[in-house]
Formats: C-alpha cells, structure tokens, sequence
C-alpha cells in the first residue's frame, strides 16, 4: 500500500512541477511551450486551466504527503529510549541494574556521592640550585 502510495506522489510531483513550469511568468517570458497564436492553449484559456490543473496537483500532493505520514506512523509506534526495556545482561553479571533506562539513571543517582572529591593541592615545586 506505501508503495503505491508512494509511486502515485511522485507522478503527481512530476505532473505538479511540468504545470508550474509551463505557465507563464510575470515578466512577460514565455514558459517552455511558448506562447504565439499557434499554441496549444489561447492566453487566458491557458491560464484558467493551468491554475486550476495547479491547484488540483497541489491538493492531490497534500493528501498523499498526509497519507504517507500516517501510514509512516502507523510502522514505527511511538517509543522512548527512556521507556524501553535495558538490554538484558548474561546470568553471570549479577550487578547490572533492572528496569527502563530512567530507573538505571536515577538508581544511579541515588549511588552517586554529593559531591565530587576534591583532587589533593599539588605540592610546591623546588627551584633548582643556582650555579654562580
């Protein structure tokens, strides 16, 4: 079903930027199919109709870009590393804590000491003796 939702987007990607590009801009340059009396569309046929095939395209992207999320989201539910179970640890390592990542870490908290130990005063360095 995302496949084909997918393919069906990116036709109407393609269709949505060859409508874009065939209208004509607001300095009077002509789009890509040009614009003389002898064109496929007359000049204001050719604007009503590639508005409106502009506006369509553009609904049409919209639907299918909501479409993928929700389908998107429908694949992956919604998890937090902090919900998710710890890894588990071999039988012989009796230490590792138990419990989501958030219990680890405030079990964690309760272990650490208050404070971080001072590190010792560096001793004073003696100068070398002078040789006169």
């Amino acid at each position: 079903m995302q496949t084909v939702l997918i393919v069906v987007h990116l036709l109407i990607v393609v269709a949505l930027i060859a409508v874009v590009l065939l209208q004509r801009s607001e300095g009077g340059a002509l789009g890509m199919g040009g614009g003389g009396a002898g064109s496929f569309f007359t000049g204001r046929g050719q604007a009503n109709a590639l508005t409106r095939a502009t506006a369509i395209l553009a609904t049409l992207f919209f639907i299918t870009s909501l479409a993928l999320t929700i389908l998107a989201s429908y694949n992956h539910p919604n998890k937090s590393i902090f919900e998710s179970p710890a890894a588990t640890a071999p039988a012989s390592a009796t230490d590792q804590p138990k419990g989501t990542v958030l219990d680890q870490l405030k079990q964690m908290e309760k272990t650490a000491p208050a404070a971080p130990a001072a590190p010792p005063a560096p001793e004073p360095a003696q100068a070398p003796p002078r040789s006169q």
